[in-house]
């Protein structure tokens, strides 16, 4: 019984950081912390070297993952804290793979994907990237996407009309 426990606070735990990254994408990363991710916003062209400014975030969220890791695996009664960090690292490496890989190009894997949910996410997050300044972005979430951007860019002006 305790496996499905973990395994619900596991599975839990990913789809919850898709609210916390999207809330930090919004909230910090083009607000407080605007200086860390602005590089991102320029085009690749303009950047000197592989990092980035913005991959100071992958430390930020490896805190709380570290520490519940740490937490969860010393303190008695706190084992199911284990998991949330195994949560936080899932959404990470589900984050890594499809932002910097997929999306940036960061490195030559899976370029072949297509479908409409991929085509979805690059839509929006190159809608977000349209967008070089602080404000006046939308779209700041990875995996969860409006529904607008699953049609064509042509759609999106008709459908923004109406909301």
């Amino acid at each position: 019984m305790e496996i499905l426990l973990y395994t619900a606070i596991t599975i839990a735990t990913v789809a919850g950081m898709e609210f916390v990254a999207w809330a930090a994408h919004k909230y910090l990363m083009h607000g407080l912390l605007w200086n860390w991710h602005e590089d991102h916003h320029r085009p690749h062209h303009d950047k000197e070297g592989f990092f980035e400014k913005n991959d100071l975030f992958f430390l930020v969220f490896a805190v709380p993952s570290a520490a519940s890791y740490i937490i969860g695996l010393n303190a008695d009664g706190w084992f199911w804290l284990t998991f949330v960090g195994v949560g936080i690292s899932i959404y990470g490496a589900i984050y890594f793979l499809i932002h910097d890989v997929y999306i940036h190009r960061r490195f030559s894997w899976f370029r072949q994907l297509d479908n409409k949910y991929s085509r979805a996410i690059l839509r929006a997050h190159g809608h977000h990237h349209a967008i070089t300044e602080k404000d006046g972005a939308e779209s700041f979430g990875l995996l969860v996407v409006a529904r607008k951007y699953f049609g064509k860019r042509t759609e999106w002006a008709r459908q923004d009309s109406k909301a």
